[in-house]
């Protein structure tokens, strides 16, 4: 099911959020050694230190994409989101030519101020790292919100929190994991 904004792309945007819609799982090889990190940040993040959070952010991106076999980033975590009258900012990934790719994520509320929820905080940092993964694993020339898209972002949290596999939803006819 492709999105409103579809038929606006080009024919070869088109192509690459296919390809991107058509990737629903995404299999971590070492599930253990990921979640002790996870763990980790759920602390830092409760104890509301900044700089204890982004240790643990990065540390947790360089584990997912050595992984996945696929360059690091740099991470930065901020305090209040950003906000405008169209919503607040939870996470921005950015690709500049010369530079290693960034995430920043920010672990507070902008209205409130308020640590974000743990769950919704670490979805946002998957988030922005399934970006970068349909850049450096996938080699797609864009990184497109497909349904695909959210559901590698459901599997890969699903995996990291320890949810069992049999809550997952069955799997759409034609639709297809990826395994590394």
């Amino acid at each position: 099911m492709a999105f409103d904004y579809f038929d606006k792309l080009s024919d070869d945007d088109q192509a690459i959020y296919r390809a991107s819609d058509a990737i629903i799982e995404l299999n971590l090889p070492s599930v253990a050694s990921a979640k002790p990190l996870v763990k980790e940040l759920k602390e830092s993040l409760a104890g509301e230190k900044t700089a204890a959070v982004q240790r643990t952010c990065a540390r947790l991106c360089q584990e997912l994409c050595r992984q996945f076999k696929v360059e690091e980033v740099s991470v930065r975590v901020l305090a209040s989101r950003p906000s405008s009258a169209a919503g607040e900012l939870h996470g921005l990934y950015i690709r500049e030519e010369g530079r290693r790719p960034r995430i920043t994520v920010w672990m507070r509320t902008a209205k409130k101020a308020k640590v974000v929820a743990f769950k919704t905080f670490l979805r946002t940092l998957l988030h922005e790292i399934l970006h970068h993964l349909d850049y450096s694993k996938f080699e797609m020339e864009e990184s497109f919100h497909t349904e695909g898209f959210f559901k590698r972002e459901s599997h890969l949290q699903r995996q990291l929190l320890g949810a069992k596999a049999a809550e997952d939803k069955p799997r759409p006819k034609g639709q297809i994991g990826f395994e590394f």
